[in-house]
């Protein structure tokens, strides 16, 4: 195999819906040891573009975790809230099948609950989303169990391990900010803009390490309090596409809108709901002093050049929400089991050293974050990518 430019990826493919018309598109931009992992979302206007970008992302992710896998990722455009959304995601994965089956390890994204798409490998034959990587096991029956073990394994709060580890995973890169720049975590403020799986699960490890959430936002506008909003109370008012009943919501806390959430007066701002949600347009609205990526590609280049010019560091998404892939990828190699109390002490430790390492180019010289990370990253993505032969095997307990 001849070296592959780093920012070119391996593969792009485009699928129509032949019963909707939908778009689904997938990119692999890399394969390490014959594997590239990456979730699937679904939204209207989902583009290649992006989904390249996202797949870029994951290929950083991995990298930066040291995970024995390339990056890519899946993306259909079309409404996941469309009751024929489910025959839609069923249709793309049915087509992506030699993909699914050899070499992609796809897993729940924006729009895509992890429990829905295990419901679609069922239907396919395929018991998992991870089946690229379990059939390559030594026992695929023992992975399989270790896996379902770990993503149903229940923790406080009545949720399941698998739903919040992304989110405590954000969490921790917030808390990495709080300890390199010596904050008290009683005298933090937070916003969260997107209270679904990731937002929430980052707003409520937040919230229970004692941190204020002042400010969060979901499609309906954002809710401001700077006192502190109730964040298990909130949390409990979501519906199933992460909303919030406003009849649950105490009067005093203020109602504002949707975009109101960038410009909060916190500390730490967390974008978890979309991508390109920073852009040049709204990035002077931003009071915070750090800015760190729920979302995948929350900000726009351009807009992080101009918070960074004020300042104001963002810890990138192939950074700070790389928590759930590598929490996956650990499972799958036997690194964590079932017991969340292994799993929130490796992502912790792992999470809030990278956020330091990052942080401490920054205060030193001001050099971003994302520089700094994707200096880390290129060197063990090239090495994985171009160092070894793509049909190696990847030995998984």
């Amino acid at each position: 195999m001849g070296l592959q430019h780093a920012d070119e990826p391996l593969l792009r493919l485009t699928w129509t819906d032949r019963v909707t018309g939908a778009h689904g598109y997938l990119v692999v931009h890399t394969l390490v040891s014959g594997l590239a992992t990456g979730g699937t979302r679904m939204r209207p206007g989902c583009t290649m573009s992006e989904v390249e970008d996202l797949a870029r992302g994951m290929a950083a992710k991995t990298a930066t975790f040291d995970l024995p896998v390339g990056g890519a990722k899946g993306g259909i455009d079309f409404d996941p809230k469309d009751p024929r959304a489910r025959g839609v995601l069923e249709r793309f994965c049915q087509a992506m099948r030699p993909w699914i089956d050899a070499h992609w390890v796809t897993a729940e994204d924006l729009g895509v609950p992890q429990h829905l798409i295990d419901d679609v490998f069922a239907g396919l034959g395929l018991r998992q989303s991870y089946h690229a990587a379990i059939r390559r096991s030594a026992d695929p029956e023992r992975t399989l169990r270790r896996v379902q073990a770990g993503l149903g394994a229940p923790v406080p709060g009545g949720l399941l391990l698998g739903d919040v580890i992304g989110g405590y995973g954000v969490a921790q890169a917030c808390l990495g900010v709080v300890s390199a720049w010596e904050w008290t975590h009683e005298s933090t403020t937070v916003a969260v803009q997107g209270i679904g799986t990731m937002g929430g699960g980052a707003a409520w490890y937040l919230h229970e390490a004692g941190l204020r959430i002042v400010a969060v936002a979901d499609a309906a506008g954002t809710l401001y309090d700077p006192e502190g909003l109730d964040i298990p109370a909130l949390l409990e008012a979501r519906d199933r596409y992460g909303e919030i009943d406003r009849t649950q919501v105490p009067e005093r806390v203020q109602r504002l809108p949707r975009s109101a959430v960038v410009a909060a007066e916190a500390d730490i701002l967390v974008p978890a709901a979309i991508s390109y949600a920073l852009t040049p347009d709204n990035s002077y609205d931003v009071k915070a002093s750090a800015v760190v990526e729920a979302a995948n590609a929350a900000t726009t280049p351009e807009a992080e050049a101009m918070l960074a010019a004020r300042g104001i560091p963002v810890i990138p998404d192939f950074v700070a929400n790389a928590g759930a892939a590598a929490w996956a990828w650990w499972l799958l190699l036997g690194q964590v089991g079932a017991e969340p109390t292994d799993s929130f002490f490796k992502l912790r430790t792992e999470m809030q050293a990278k956020v330091a390492l990052l942080l401490a180019a920054w205060n030193a010289d001001r050099v971003p974050p994302r520089q700094t990370g994707s200096e880390f990253a290129a060197t063990r993505e090239l090495a994985a990518a171009n160092g070894a032969p793509v049909d190696e095997v990847l030995t998984i307990p």
